[in-house]
């Protein structure tokens, strides 16, 4: 592929094939920072190579995450509501917010949820093996993390599918079949932030062993947090916590079928997990990217970036570059090292990134031992977004052990 024929922002690109590795395989070629033009609007620089994402990611006072976190430019006022969601702050005020609820996702106190994370996804497992064949996104993939971060927040089970709505909205408004309306990604923030509100006012008055409970009484310097803080804490742990890791689960899933080779490999060896999940971590790269912008005039491999200009990092691209991981177009379960940055890196590494990987671990272990045989039996349907590398929809039949 040539330059002149790369386009981020054609969301059919995404929606019909993935993410363009193509496209970004040239650019780490022949353009590993470049200036990508935007019919409406100043343009932005592509930050494809994974030592120029650390580089990106570990300066949060050069490259900033306030004025904005995803490639779209932002306007002037609705950046107070970002500002104060945590992928919206720079230290030293992000770093007095993670430590908030940073106590809650330690390895340690993650290992405490192996047994009961492992009996809902048997659960699962047993619900839809009785039937043969499911939609394996919604019926396996969106169960596991939507249960198990609702019951870290405190939402009550039969309100679980409301979160998943909202989520799908949140996340794919760029996509026709969520987006109902232009406005309908923040009238789903609205309905998240007064559904958050709900849950507050209840654990005032009778404070449960859950997030929300540590949010409602928890204090930064001294002040509470504002309403719109406590509701940006809500719908990044709401969507976060489950969007992504549903989105690992189904292209990891994805990546298996497409190669049998390393689905036997690991039925055969199955101590093989652990480094399978982080090369679907690898492989698959849920959030596709993150923009920050830069504080002052500044430059990357000799490219001068002005003060104010858009810097997007391409997660994907970075996690297949060929100066950091041999033979990068390969699915290899067992490949060592794997310094992929798909939990990012820097001061935004995921806070999550303990409990995701051991949610997916416990899935693969439940879905290998249960249905050693799954095919797919129908087209695999992807979001339409160049934000989140998502499937939608993915039919899959199997056969019991």
């Amino acid at each position: 592929m040539r330059l002149d024929q790369i386009n981020l922002l054609d969301l059919d690109v995404f929606a019909a094939h993935g993410f363009p590795h193509d496209a970004f395989a040239t650019l780490r070629r022949e353009a590993p920072v470049y200036w990508h033009p935007e019919p409406r609007g100043s343009g932005f620089w592509v930050i494809s190579k994974h030592a120029d994402v650390i580089h990106v990611s570990k300066r949060p006072l050069v490259f900033s995450s306030m004025q904005g976190i995803n490639l779209q430019e932002i306007a002037p006022e609705e950046l107070p509501m970002i500002q104060t969601m945590m992928l919206g702050m720079d230290p030293p005020r992000h770093s007095k917010y993670r430590r908030l609820v940073s106590g809650g996702f330690t390895p340690r106190t993650i290992s405490r949820l192996e047994p009961h994370i492992r009996q809902i996804a048997r659960r699962i497992v047993e619900e839809i093996a009785r039937k043969g064949e499911c939609e394996f996104v919604k019926e396996v993939a969106a169960e596991l993390p939507l249960q198990v971060i609702a019951e870290f927040l405190g939402v009550p089970d039969e309100e679980r599918g409301r979160i998943f709505d909202l989520s799908n909205r949140l996340i794919g408004f760029d996509d026709p079949e969520f987006q109902t309306s232009p406005e309908d990604g923040k009238i789903a923030a609205t309905e998240m932030w007064l559904y958050a509100n709900q849950l507050a006012r209840s654990r005032r008055l009778n404070p449960q062993e859950d997030i929300v409970s540590l949010l409602v009484n928890a204090e930064v310097e001294g002040e509470k947090l504002t309403e719109m803080e406590f509701n940006n804490f809500f719908l990044l742990l709401a969507v976060a916590g489950n969007e992504t890791t549903r989105n690992l689960i189904s292209g990891g899933m994805l990546a298996l079928l497409e190669h049998p080779r390393e689905l036997r490999r690991l039925q055969t060896d199955p101590t093989l997990l652990p480094s399978a999940v982080e090369e679907m971590l690898r492989w698959v790269t849920p959030v596709a990217h993150f923009r920050r912008t830069a504080t002052a005039d500044t430059e990357i491999r000799g490219r001068p970036i002005a003060a104010g200009e858009r810097v997007v990092m391409f997660y994907p691209s970075a996690n297949r570059d060929e100066e950091v991981f041999r033979d990068p177009q390969r699915f290899d379960i067992g490949r060592t090292p794997n310094d992929h940055l798909s939990f990012g890196i820097g001061e935004h590494f995921c806070l999550g990134s303990p409990l995701a990987r051991l949610e997916i671990r416990i899935m693969f272990e439940e879905l290998l031992r249960r249905l050693p045989e799954i095919e797919l039996v129908g087209p695999v349907r992807r979001l339409r977004s160049n934000f989140i590398n998502g499937i939608k929809s993915m039919p899959v039949r199997f056969s019991l052990d």
